[in-house]
């Protein structure tokens, strides 16, 4: 049963760095206020891709 719950924990990851990679331009447009975009947008995916990594990595790990 507790992998299961870790396994699930992972995939959330994952599934939450996947959103932050491909939707960064309008979540930045929508939560933060400051004036350049880009620098939000890449902040974003960047922790969205560190995301993504750590779940993959516990997702593998677990099997």
């Amino acid at each position: 049963m507790g992998q299961v719950v870790i396994m699930l924990i992972a995939l959330v990851l994952v599934a939450i760095g996947v959103v932050c990679i491909f939707d960064a331009r309008l979540i930045t447009k929508k939560m933060f206020s400051f004036g350049d975009q880009n620098e939000g947008s890449m902040g974003l995916k960047i922790l969205g891709f560190i995301l993504v990594i750590i779940g993959a990595f516990i997702f593998y790990f677990q099997i």
